[in-house]
């Protein structure tokens, strides 16, 4: 059973946290986030939050961990902010942006224009001899993520030649293909 609910979360200079009506916001130097929570006790106290469950029932049990594990990435947002950096393996393939419009030459007829979200910064990195790496930043955990998963489902990679946009540091499942 994970015991992760029962930690508190610091809260470290420069944020504050407020507690009203089961909305969770989170300010800090990054920007403001709010959460909505249900069945959960959340408690702002001595420079950290505490959650506490009122019941060992399993809905409860359930709530605690992942609560408290969202008002921390909350926290950890608006404090240094969240990054996702993907890259693109393939002959040809290609990103680059022009301020929120992020074009993707993945090998399909035409290319791929995507408009992203104004609260994600986005940067495309191509240098010579290296695949290109399209860059994700944010205050927003599941938004990062969300827009990651989103240019990634574009073209997942395949696990003959690796091709296809993937995770940097994400190790594929390759396969040995056809033998002679």
């Amino acid at each position: 059973m994970s015991r992760i609910g029962n930690s508190p979360v610091k809260i470290p200079d420069g944020v504050t946290i407020e507690v009203k009506d089961s909305v969770v916001t989170v300010k800090g130097k990054l920007g403001e986030l709010t959460q909505e929570f249900s069945g959960i006790d959340i408690k702002v106290e001595d420079g950290s939050v505490v959650l506490e469950r009122p019941s060992d029932d399993n809905k409860h049990k359930s709530k605690h961990g992942l609560y408290r594990a969202l008002i921390n990435n909350m926290v950890e947002g608006v404090t240094n902010g969240w990054t996702k950096e993907l890259e693109l393996v393939g002959v040809g393939y290609r990103a680059s942006n022009q301020g929120q419009k992020l074009d993707l030459a993945l090998g399909f007829s035409h290319n791929i224009v995507l408009d992203i979200a104004p609260e994600v910064k986005i940067e495309t990195i191509s240098e010579k001899g290296k695949n290109p790496i399209v860059k994700l930043t944010s205050h927003d955990k599941q938004l990062v993520g969300q827009v990651a998963a989103k240019i990634r489902g574009f073209r997942k990679p395949e696990p003959y030649k690796g091709k296809g946009v993937k995770f940097v540091g994400e190790q594929l499942r390759r396969k040995a293909g056809k033998s002679a």
